[in-house]
């Protein structure tokens, strides 16, 4: 179980004449996402939710707040903690002038997988994310889709229990993002936690059991997808958080 206990990120802005403003990113931001969860953190660019996830995968410190792993607190159990979970985001570099297949292997030594379970591992992944007939072509030859897909399966290289997901399938063709909304959907069933940044609202109420409405650095709803629907009398999320915010013109 991860638990994330009234998160707080300021940033200094520096603005005209060398004055410095203070920025909350996130602004006490608490949840806790259980095994086999997919938890939903929902908002427009800018809300906080890559601040909140760099923060969960321990990128950044948070001003203040904790954050926990099965009762393990990040700050004194970070070699530990990282073996056990993936973090994508939204901009992820990866090698261009290996294979996907090189890329893999590589991944999985440097996460210490046994040398007679690579192998298996990567074909295991290659056909979950139907990425063999490109598993042994060179990267930069990729499409988009196809990258991010490549860049998903050295995530999951050595079967972590928890997923930090930003933006996974964002400016990706429909093929492409339901191959991928199909895996995280596969590795929720295996019991494993997943946080799922997006601004998609549609993708959000199609996969998540929980969901987190941010904006402007604060959870301004949370609830099931229905149960957000029912209290803001809408028919779906997108309608919900434009209920919940006052519409677009209070922005």
């Amino acid at each position: 179980m991860l638990t994330v206990r009234d998160i707080k990120k300021k940033f200094i802005k520096l603005e005209k004449n060398n004055k410095k403003s203070e920025i909350l990113a996130n602004d006490g931001i608490s949840f806790t996402a259980k095994d086999g969860m997919i938890l939903g953190i929902l908002g427009p660019n800018g809300a906080g939710k890559t601040t909140l996830l760099r923060i969960t995968a321990g990128i950044i410190e948070p001003t203040s707040g904790t954050v926990n792993y099965d009762e393990l607190d990040f700050k004194n159990n970070e070699i530990e903690i990282k073996k056990n979970f993936a973090y994508l985001s939204g901009n992820t570099k990866i090698y261009n002038t290996v294979s996907a297949y090189e890329l893999l292997k590589m991944c999985a030594e440097v996460y210490g997988v046994e040398k007679n379970k690579i192998e298996k591992r990567i074909e295991e992944i290659s056909k979950k994310l139907k990425m063999d007939s490109f598993l042994y072509n060179r990267i930069s030859s990729l499409s988009t889709g196809q990258t991010q897909r490549v860049n998903i399966a050295r995530c999951l290289i050595h079967d972590p229990k928890y997923y930090i997901l930003d933006e996974a399938t964002s400016g990706l063709d429909i093929i492409s993002s339901q191959i991928i909304l199909d895996f995280i959907k596969e590795e929720k069933n295996r019991g494993k936690t997943i946080l799922y940044s997006t601004h998609y609202m549609e993708e959000a109420e199609n996969i998540c059991d929980y969901v987190l409405m941010i904006n402007k650095g604060k959870v301004v709803k949370e609830g099931t997808p229905d149960k957000i629907k029912k209290d803001t009398k809408t028919t779906n999320l997108r309608d919900a958080f434009f209920s919940v915010i006052g519409g677009v013109k209070n922005e």
